[in-house]
């Protein structure tokens, strides 16, 4: 148990989103790393439900996913990515505010990112990110935008990743219908 963690931090440009500063602590047998606790968010009603896996080669691009009744928190568990995200919910203050976050190696931070802001992450290395989720998987709330969408314009840093079909179908927010769009 780590009792003197450091509370997360609220995103310098999107409101809601948390980045969660984590202690690792080694030795001559290896690595232990406490990445998540329900009470480094105690402000936030969400209930952590289901916990997956996502193993990356250098060059993959996923994204960008935004969901209408899922939250995510993220963590790199070796390797490192470019997180990129944007909010979508046209009530928020920081409406197509964008951000991008260096996680794992030279970064071990946990991620929090709330339903309507769009999420993705560009692998920067072979890595292997694993998240929870406060629903179980619910094909219909997979939502993407293009993950190269002008009006976004998200600085990746790559010309042309490796990514899945699905990705690729990924519609502008120009093209994708207003009731669609996350509404919060």
């Amino acid at each position: 148990m780590i009792s003197d963690q450091t509370p997360a931090r609220q995103s310098e440009r999107i409101a809601d989103v948390f980045i969660m500063p984590l202690k690792g602590f080694s030795d001559e047998r290896g690595r232990f790393t406490e990445t998540f606790r329900r009470e480094w968010f105690p402000w936030i009603e969400w209930n952590a439900i289901q916990s997956n896996r996502s193993d990356s080669k250098a060059g993959v691009l996923r994204g960008l996913h935004y969901h209408h009744q899922q939250i995510d928190y993220w963590y790199v568990l070796n390797g490192r990515v470019r997180a990129g995200l944007v909010d979508l919910r046209p009530s928020s203050r920081t409406y197509m505010v964008t951000e991008m976050i260096e996680m794992g190696e030279d970064n071990n931070v946990g991620l929090f990112i709330p339903i309507g802001v769009a999420h993705g992450f560009l692998a920067l290395t072979d890595c292997t990110l694993t998240y929870l989720v406060n629903n179980y998987y619910d094909g219909s709330d997979e939502c993407g935008v293009a993950w190269n969408d002008p009006q976004i314009n998200m600085p990746w840093g790559i010309e042309t990743p490796l990514m899945s079909p699905r990705d690729q179908k990924s519609r502008f927010l120009k093209d994708i219908p207003k009731e669609e769009l996350p509404n919060g």
